[in-house]
């Protein structure tokens, strides 16, 4: 007979199948869990809750995952590239509104120029904001050498969503070359690590081809791997991209969302002093999405401050939430949300990971 979930609840260490049991619960099972997940994010990290001020500042990827709405190979897509001047604005509005922290996210390119480029952002990012802005880069799979470079520039925390940690899932989800290599993405994960960043990964949920086993190894490689930060939401299927043939056979969004929640409260559980990202995706299912994921174990949340008029460019997915709200707007909406999910907005601070920190001790 398989284990109540009560009894899993107790342990200290968890099996694959403790996890996957966790991850499958349903109604009081599930309220259970999330009572659980509260409570430890509240011994561990407390009420605050972290901003990272967002700019997405170029849809231009050389990139072709299968998944993704700004993949090199969709025509359709109306390119950017914001000015340097606008991303330093957008970073001036972070420091100014007592972010404490921002991301800069972008489609991948590795190139001498793109290189120099964003070294210089961190270099003027940080010296308008008197050092005073953390800054947190999201931009792919780059060599050692770049990572330092940016490392050495002002960046101390990078987000690398490994989006699967099954080689055989995560071939599915890319083009079959040399471009799009799993190896490839763990080695510049510890690469990462090595160098000394705040190291982020995460995965997508409810993909097709994916099993509750998967999500379990996922959650298990992240502890093994000693991650710091995680960034992870549901799969929400883009009808310009090669994976929408299989729409008919994923679960359905609201599955999708309850299955990111657990996947949320089972890593808060299991590393439990890790910053968990409130993914936007999880607005553009439930209007309430990000609330419920900070109640229930996530403690980071990202106010999208890219100039309004680029924002709808950037779809990674589809029915994307807030494309049309300005900085302030993003603002003052996200003080609500976390208001009303019973949090504190960490105002002024970097929010670093408590693991990094501890695991710099040890």
């Amino acid at each position: 007979m398989s284990k109540k979930i009560e009894q899993i609840l107790l342990q200290d260490q968890f099996s694959k199948d403790d996890i996957i049991r966790l991850l499958q619960s349903k109604d009081d099972e599930e309220k259970a869990l999330f009572v659980k997940s509260s409570e430890i994010k509240l011994e561990n990290i407390g009420k605050n809750v972290h901003f990272r001020g967002l700019v997405e500042f170029s849809n231009i990827c050389k990139k072709d995952c299968l998944y993704c709405g700004i993949r090199a190979g969709n025509p359709k897509v109306d390119r950017y590239d914001i000015a340097d001047d606008q991303i330093l604005k957008a970073a001036k509005f972070a420091h100014e509104h007592n972010y404490g922290s921002m991301v800069l996210q972008g489609g991948e390119r590795s190139d001498s120029a793109f290189v120099d480029r964003i070294t210089n952002l961190l270099k003027e990012i940080k010296k308008l904001s008197n050092n005073e802005l953390g800054i947190t880069i999201s931009i792919g799979e780059q060599s050692e050498e770049t990572y330092k470079k940016w490392f050495d520039a002002g960046a101390h925390r990078y987000l690398l969503r490994v989006e699967s940690s099954n080689p055989k899932l995560y071939s599915k989800i890319h083009p079959d070359n040399d471009e799009h290599s799993h190896q490839t993405r763990l080695k510049c994960l510890k690469s990462l690590q090595d160098i000394g960043y705040q190291t982020g990964t995460g995965v997508m949920i409810g993909l097709p081809f994916q099993t509750y086993e998967d999500l379990a190894n996922d959650i298990l490689f992240m502890k093994e791997f000693d991650i710091d930060m995680v960034g992870m939401g549901p799969f929400i299927e883009h009808d310009q991209t090669p994976l929408y043939e299989h729409k008919d056979g994923l679960m359905n969004l609201n599955d999708r969302f309850r299955l990111t929640l657990r996947m949320i409260a089972v890593l808060r559980i299991i590393m439990k002093d890790i910053n968990i990202a409130s993914a936007t995706a999880l607005q553009a299912i439930d209007p309430l999405g990000r609330e419920k994921a900070l109640k229930i174990g996530a403690n980071i949340i990202m106010p999208n401050i890219t100039p309004t008029q680029e924002r709808a460019n950037y779809l990674l997915y589809q029915n994307k939430p807030c494309i049309d709200e300005g900085a302030d707007d993003c603002t003052n909406c996200m003080e609500a949300r976390i208001n009303m999910a019973d949090g504190e907005i960490g105002y002024g601070q970097w929010g670093d990971s408590k693991h990094f920190k501890n695991r710099q001790n040890k």
